[in-house]
């Protein structure tokens, strides 16, 4: 800090009902910290913007102090994106700048600062300056933050005289623990090399330095920051206990939804340093199915109560069979992981198939049944692995057979980034054109989802689902997908006003309560005609029972609709499919198309495909036809429609435009 600014005692540190502050400083984190709690506050102090807002929120803090001494852009950048939470909550933002920098306030006002404070400054006149602030929340009758009240914090305090440790009854409860446990007890819930930061952090504490902080892993909540503060009247030692990344409005949810489990970053730490100190990792790897179509169906609140009902069946499981040094995780999205470093393949096979056993039986979510899955592999580290090695062998592994394009970024690297993706926008479409053999002249499109991602450029339809199922947002991503080429060709120029446009839909899409009412909403939202319109589904994403699945496709025909069925021939049902179902196009997969010029076997296949079509009424779209003998060979065979890189790929709107005029 400057050589001004003085750290005043505190006269009512120890006061556990003193209103929290919220502190940001890039470069004296720990002196504003000292210098707030001098002034009586509760101190959450932080020295980057990682999660800055959702950080301030769950401080429970009315005001926000930024400090941007030294440190102009960050703290202007922090105030950007904290300015819509502190207007929107009615609460007060205060800032430090150095005399130097105080002609740049009006950007900190229009980013959303209330309150500025210049050097040279005291302790003094900065805990007024707080309170100031906070006078201004009161007044304004406007802070809402705590609209139900704050949340009980997790904390402790250590009396060194008495010998005593005290734990606030939120942190007592979620660590299984009594009130007062024992120094030993209560520092044991650490792992070893936490354990050394705690002893570090506590050494550093006196009459010098009352104020500082570390962060751990710490079991039911993930990753946290331990704020300390030394009280030089009483000696004793007081820790608030601050949750990282944790979104206000969910806290409590996600805590319930996870208790005794790790987030994803935490168990990857666990199983580096096992691996460091030489000990063998084991895991299972469980990936929940339909759990993104059942959170739709039923909302958020059911969601986090049938992950609360898994975490607690697969930590049941997993301490009985793997014992109580058993680690179990939520690493994204709906997967989880069971991880060991004592069980032998024996044990952790055993343990694979009691949670498959477990998860199998129904859950129920919202009074109802709801129709959740899991798939799940097991894995061992090897020499020379990492967290991350292991387990992106293991997410290979439950991908199973998922096609993604040559030179694709490894799935996990992925899945992570997808949220952002859908937010920013950079998930598109383009249309691939479909053409009449018999004419030449293209009849309609597929719309087909494109990623242009900042770091690996563009990535098509199979990784980007792929990655989306592997995070539980296939179903997201769908609407997502739908909407935007929906939206696209609602706008088409009047040279394409003739061509028919293919959306696809997946299981999750069909499996989902009201599906039909659903998509025919957006179809209608987007002035887009429904008589213009095929939905296409694949193989795999026909639900097991054909009646409900004939029922729905005779719902999106009789609405005016077209119905197809995608990627014929990659299943095992392709006889009972085009029996049971009301289709109007058959569209066969890209390998049968290129199969067609292999041996004369192959030929009588896709040959038999088309008459069986073609005898239903069905008209046949080929796939993925890259040649003119491909071509010719399926018209000699009765195929009236294709698609692939012979007439064009994947293209934006203007070049669709361009192909058809030259057509």
């Amino acid at each position: 800090m400057s050589e001004d600014f003085t750290v005043i005692e505190s006269t009512n540190a120890g006061n556990a009902d003193a209103a929290p502050v919220f502190v940001l400083s890039f470069r004296q984190r720990d002196e504003v910290a000292a210098a707030a709690a001098g002034g009586g506050w509760r101190v959450v102090a932080a020295r980057r913007s990682d999660s800055l807002e959702r950080r301030f929120l769950a401080s429970g803090a009315a005001v926000a102090v930024i400090d941007a001494r030294g440190a102009l852009s960050e703290g202007l950048d922090a105030t950007k994106i904290l300015g819509a939470t502190i207007e929107a909550h009615g609460a007060a933002m205060l800032i430090l700048v150095s005399q130097s920098d105080t002609v740049h306030m009006r950007h900190f006002f229009d980013a959303g600062a209330t309150h500025f404070l210049s050097s040279p400054m005291s302790s003094a006149a900065m805990a007024h300056a707080i309170r100031f602030a906070q006078r201004h929340v009161e007044r304004l009758a406007g802070w809402n933050g705590q609209e139900k009240g704050p949340p009980e914090p997790l904390g402790w305090r250590f009396d060194p005289c008495m010998r005593s440790l005290q734990l606030t009854p939120a942190l007592a409860g979620l660590l299984g623990l009594p009130e007062a446990p024992g120094t030993r007890a209560f520092f044991a819930q650490l792992e070893p090399a936490d354990r050394a930061l705690a002893r570090t952090a506590l050494r550093r504490l006196g009459a010098e330095k009352p104020s500082t902080a570390f962060a751990h892993d710490l079991a039911g909540v993930g990753r946290v920051v331990q704020h300390l503060q030394y009280d030089a009247q009483t000696n004793r030692l007081h820790a608030l206990v601050e949750a990282l990344g944790v979104a206000p409005d969910a806290n409590a949810a996600v805590r319930d939804a996870l208790t005794g489990a790790r987030d994803g970053p935490s168990a990857r730490r666990w199983i580096d340093r096992r691996i460091a100190e030489g000990s063998p990792v084991s895991i299972v790897l469980i990936g929940l199915t339909r759990f993104e179509t059942v959170n739709t169906a039923y909302g958020r609140t059911v969601g986090d109560e049938l992950l609360r009902s898994v975490s607690r069946r697969v930590g049941e499981v997993a301490r009985d069979v793997l014992g109580k040094g058993a680690i179990i995780a939520r690493i994204g999205g709906s997967e989880f992981l069971v991880a060991s470093d004592d069980a032998d393949a024996a044990r952790i096979g055993m343990a694979a198939a009691r949670l498959e056993d477990a998860l199998a039986r129904p859950f129920v979510a919202g009074g109802d049944i709801a129709p959740l899955g899991a798939r799940m592999v097991t894995g061992a580290s090897q020499a020379g692995d990492t967290a991350a090695a292991l387990l992106r062998r293991a997410s290979e592994a439950l991908l199973g057979d998922v096609p993604l394009e040559k030179g694709a970024p490894p799935i996990d690297l992925l899945v992570d980034n997808l949220h952002r993706a859908l937010e920013r926008s950079e998930i598109g479409v383009l249309f691939q054109p479909q053409v009449s053999i018999a004419t030449g002249q293209v009849v309609g499109v597929e719309a087909l989802a494109r990623w242009n991602h900042p770091e690996f450029g563009e990535l098509g339809a199979e990784t980007l689902f792929a990655a989306a199922e592997r995070a539980g947002l296939d179903a997201t991503l769908s609407d997502h997908v739908q909407r935007r080429a929906l939206a696209a060709a609602a706008n088409w120029p009047m040279s394409l006003a003739k061509l028919r446009l293919s959306i696809n839909v997946t299981a999750a899409d069909v499996a989902r309560s009201g599906f039909v009412d659903v998509l025919l909403g957006r179809i209608d939202a987007s002035n887009f005609p429904r008589n213009r319109l095929t939905v296409e589904l694949t193989e795999s994403g026909i639900m097991s029972d054909l009646g409900e699945a004939a029922r729905l496709l005779t719902m999106l025909r009789a609405a005016g609709c077209r119905v197809a069925i995608d990627d014929f021939g990659t299943g095992y049902s392709s006889l009972a499919y085009l029996k049971a179902l009301p289709l109007d196009y058959l569209k066969i997969d890209k390998k049968l198309s290129q199969d067609i010029t292999g041996s004369h076997r192959d030929r009588v296949v896709v040959r038999g495909v088309i008459d069986m079509a073609r005898s239903l009424g069905l008209a046949v779209v080929a796939e993925g036809v890259e040649t003119a003998e491909q071509l010719d060979l399926l018209a000699k065979e009765g195929c009236q429609y294709f698609q692939g890189y012979l007439c064009s790929g994947a293209i934006d709107v203007p070049a669709l435009a361009q192909l058809v005029s030259r057509a």
